[in-house]
């Protein structure tokens, strides 16, 4: 079909989102610009926790810390981005989240602000999570606190795991990632 300055194409495909996890900014739990190519642009493997203080899964700090502190020296990083969406589990401040994380778990990978992983104001880090259809067991709004999502060395969504996989069921995944080139 002719085209004539930029109008009349004929395809009705959306181009291949080519976009990286490294493409994202969040704003720090110091309520700081984070951008995400500061944390993985040398080919960390990373993997993304919607997090919540007052959640029955909130134990899962726990193993968010242990995981990342036995693959951080390999190039591996967790970020946890709290968010209140689900049963209002994560009412407080970003300063009273950064406390309770550091002294109740001892965290010390890096988290963001809280911010909306569904609905009209989802952080667009979190809407390209959940559109990257090919790597996921299941698609759609993010189901519950503590949703994981794997991105391997090139900032490609891996694999997405439900809030009851705890950190320690996918280490053996991690390590694979970690051992590609």
């Amino acid at each position: 079909m002719f085209s004539f300055l930029g109008f009349g194409s004929s395809s009705t495909e959306a181009a291949p989102d080519t976009r990286t996890v490294n493409d994202f900014t969040l704003q720090s739990i110091k309520l700081e610009p984070m951008p995400l190519k500061d944390l993985l642009g040398d080919g960390k493997v990373a993997l993304i926790v919607n997090t919540a203080s007052k959640c029955g899964l909130t134990y899962q700090y726990t193993g968010l810390e242990s995981t990342y502190k036995k693959f951080k020296d390999r190039g591996f990083v967790v970020i946890g981005t709290p968010c209140n969406q689900f049963g209002g589990q994560e009412p407080h401040s970003e300063e009273k989240i950064n406390d309770f994380v550091c002294e109740r778990f001892k965290v010390s990978f890096p988290m963001s602000a809280k911010l909306d992983v569904n609905g009209p104001n989802a952080h667009p880090l979190w809407v390209w999570l959940k559109s990257q259809h090919s790597a996921v067991p299941f698609i759609n709004d993010v189901s519950w606190n503590f949703e994981k999502v794997l991105i391997d060395k090139h900032g490609k969504v891996y694999k997405r795991f439900n809030p009851v996989t705890t950190p320690e069921s996918i280490e053996a995944e991690i390590d694979q990632l970690l051992m590609k080139e």
